[in-house]
């Protein structure tokens, strides 16, 4: 890049968040002298593009965001030629980075998002196979769906799987399509048809080009622009307590087309950035609800459908877009009254506003759900994630109001403070991060639920099952479920065979977990049935419905909390 471009582009780099008198010119005038910059490397016009999707959803003014979308367009050329020099390409890949016009995606994806990509960009697709690393699985897996090919597969060292999917698929650019659509065909469940594509590793290329997909272009109308004429919102200006004891946000639900736009909007938001939540892949397009919260920013949550929800936890997952672009992914898990929360801001939008917009998120969240309770997985504060050490993480929830749930993290984190108080300019070391950053940290509201989930996991009641299955049942699932069916059925005087399949389903997952719960044969009749309104909600259309029962069941939680708060013993953790 030519030095007089090169001194530009770090002039506008270091001006994108001025805001204020006189500085929506100096962009303008920035901006129009790039529009013919030339670029000699991957790392200089990365640097380009993310700062104009910056001021495309942090604009000072309208022209700022016009001449930003304006040199946005011309991105796609940029790579081409950029492609052609020579130059090396390899920066592109990095998931900061990827997803720009003109570059390719190469990934294993899931079952379900090659799927959606076969739906959505048949033309933009190609595969890759490699029969040294594939050969053996595809000799197990491939029978199931060729006639004939175990009469090769299974004693030949030389099968052309290659030749046997183009002839079954009608040539061998459609071998992709047919593969989704013989395992859709298959008398699976949704899990065992994930299973037997996933276990194929079939490696897909998308050609993003100059697609509305890549996040150069993904955009979604919005009525209004934001212009920011002050000063982006700090930290210091947030107040999460304030923000949740605000009036409710104005909330829609949208209709199951518009829904569908914005999950196609989300599923390929994070799939060109080489990520997936198991909610943005399935999420319900008849669930998805919207927040307008001001400045621009829109905000979605959207359940599961009912035959893909978890076996006792609810789940919602949802996007924020500002000005129209996605800016961070959401991810709420909940039971009872409590939320493990993952937000996830998008590499280019981390200067914006980001603790205003999580305040928003988070009362969005309770709104919908009634939770009170929230915690922060401990990967986002830094545990094993160097990003989140090196940025501070801990620190940004700690200063909205969040804390340790172990004591003795929170004597470290207060002997932090302390620090910070005598000398402003002390900065936490990475090793004491690494510590705070070992265990959840929280935000309660609501004096019922202070210091309860500290050491819940609902992993260690699943483990308990397992155990109990080890030691009573000889590890046999069928006979566990059956057993546990029985009991649960006897005690609550339940014709679970007349439920649909997906009460069943919900029934036998409680009915595993409960059977290290003895104390329910003392429930009243009116806890019994509750608990039955719960199980059956489970499956219901909307699954706040099933929260908020759960969050209505005094004894259900008390026993939830006991089997979820033990520990195992040092045998059973060793084992």
């Amino acid at each position: 890049m030519k030095a007089g471009f090169a001194s530009r582009l770090l002039t506008l780099e270091t001006s994108r968040l001025n805001y204020g008198t006189g500085c929506a010119s100096r962009i303008e005038k920035l901006l129009a002298s790039m529009r013919d910059a030339q670029f000699d490397s991957a790392e200089s016009l990365i640097r380009f593009h993310d700062m104009l999707l910056f001021l495309r959803a942090f604009p000072q003014s309208r022209k700022v965001a016009q001449l930003a979308d304006d040199l946005l367009t011309a991105i796609v050329h940029q790579v081409e030629k950029l492609r052609a020099s020579g130059a090396d390409m390899e920066l592109f890949d990095n998931e900061e980075f990827s997803g720009i016009a003109g570059t390719v995606i190469n990934d294993n994806f899931t079952y379900d998002v090659a799927r959606w990509l076969v739906q959505r960009y048949p033309q933009q697709l190609s595969v890759e196979w490699d029969f040294e690393e594939q050969g053996r699985q595809m000799a197990a897996t491939l029978p199931l769906l060729i006639p004939l090919l175990g009469d090769d597969s299974l004693v030949e060292a030389d099968t052309p799987f290659l030749d046997w999917m183009a002839n079954a698929a009608g040539g061998a650019e459609k071998i992709l399509p047919w593969l989704l659509h013989r395992v859709a065909d298959t008398p699976l469940t949704s899990l065992e048809k994930t299973s037997l594509y996933d276990s194929l590793a079939v490696s897909v290329s998308w050609k993003l080009g100059n697609s509305v997909a890549s996040r150069t272009r993904a955009r979604r109308s919005v009525s209004r622009m934001f212009y920011h004429r002050q000063p982006l919102l700090r930290r210091n200006q947030v107040s999460l307590a304030g923000e949740l004891s605000s009036p409710p946000l104005p909330v829609r639900k949208l209709s199951r087309r518009q829904g569908e736009e914005v999950l196609d909007l989300t599923r390929t938001a994070l799939t060109i950035r080489y990520r997936e939540l198991y909610g943005t892949t399935r999420g319900d397009p008849n669930q998805v609800f919207e927040a307008d919260v001001g400045r621009g920013v829109q905000i979605f949550l959207w359940g599961l459908p009912p035959e893909r929800r978890l076996p006792l936890r609810a789940y919602h997952a949802g996007l924020t877009l500002k000005n129209g672009v996605p800016i961070n992914y959401i991810e709420g898990i909940s039971l009872f009254d409590w939320m493990e929360v993952g937000f996830n801001t998008f590499y280019a939008f981390r200067d914006g506003e980001t603790a205003w917009i999580y305040s928003k998120v988070l009362h969005f969240l309770h709104q919908l759900t009634r939770v009170a309770c929230f915690s922060v997985y401990p990967y986002q504060l830094g545990h094993e994630n160097e990003e989140a050490i090196k940025s501070g993480a801990f620190w940004f929830y700690r200063k909205l109001g969040f804390r340790p749930g172990r004591p003795e993290l929170l004597a470290i984190t207060r002997k932090e403070e302390a620090k910070m108080t005598r000398d402003p300019a002390h900065r936490t070391s990475s090793r004491t991060l690494r510590q705070l950053a070992a265990e959840h940290v929280f935000y309660e509201f609501g004096k019922e639920s202070l210091g309860q989930w500290v050491t819940f996991s609902t992993r260690r009641i699943g483990l308990a099952v397992q155990r109990r299955m080890a030691e009573e049942f000889g590890g046999n699932p069928e006979e566990l479920r059956r057993a546990a069916v029985e009991a649960l059925s006897r005690q609550l005087q339940a014709e679970v065979g007349t439920w649909s399949s997906l009460e069943q389903s919900a029934f036998s997952s409680f009915a595993a977990a409960l059977s290290l719960a003895p104390e329910l044969t003392q429930w009243t009749d009116l806890q019994k049935q509750a608990l039955v309104d719960i199980i059956r909600a489970k499956g219901s259309a909307d699954e706040r419905k099933y929260l908020r029962l759960l969050q209505q069941h005094q004894a259900l939680k008390k026993i939830v909390l006991r089997l979820g708060s033990e520990r195992p013993t040092a045998e059973a953790a060793h084992l």
